[in-house]
């Protein structure tokens, strides 16, 4: 798998998503600093959730290969902003998690998100019900190369 960042508010599923990637057992925890976890690097939901600590994404992607947006779909908030992928010059992947809690509406709210913030595909993830989670690890052992070529 492409060594990536995951990025999202504090309880989105971040830690959960890597978990279910790596085919490890669900360990429900807090990250509360930057974790690397096998080819990934798990983030605090504070990087998100705090403007003040965008920066620090910014540096703790520098060997990152692709970054993960992760936006839960029954948070009806975001703090992703239009055109926020533009400040990272690596592919930008967004992730619809907890399918299995939301609505369509939700989701499809989810997905616009994403999108807008510059992700240029978006899965839809449920890890309890593995909807969407082997395309996903799929995809990032891929050369992703439909949107490789922009970076």
């Amino acid at each position: 798998m492409r060594h990536i960042i995951v990025v999202g508010r504090t309880a989105c599923g971040k830690t959960t998503l890597l978990q279910r990637l790596m085919e490890k057992p669900i360990e429900y925890k807090k990250t509360y600093a930057i974790e690397i976890f096998g080819d990934a690097i798990d983030t605090p939901g504070e990087y998100m959730d705090h403007k003040k600590l965008f920066h620090s994404l910014m540096v703790t992607c520098t060997n990152a290969e692709a970054l993960v947006l992760l936006h839960d779909c029954t948070d009806g908030v975001s703090t992703f902003f239009p055109g926020m992928a533009t400040a990272f010059q690596i592919p930008v992947i967004g992730v619809v998690s907890k399918t299995d809690l939301g609505t369509e509406q939700d989701i499809r709210y989810g997905e616009e998100i994403l999108k807008l913030a510059g992700a240029d595909r978006v899965f839809r993830v449920s890890a309890f019900t593995d909807e969407g989670v082997k395309e996903l690890r799929d995809y990032l052992c891929s050369d992703m190369s439909d949107i490789a070529k922009k970076y």
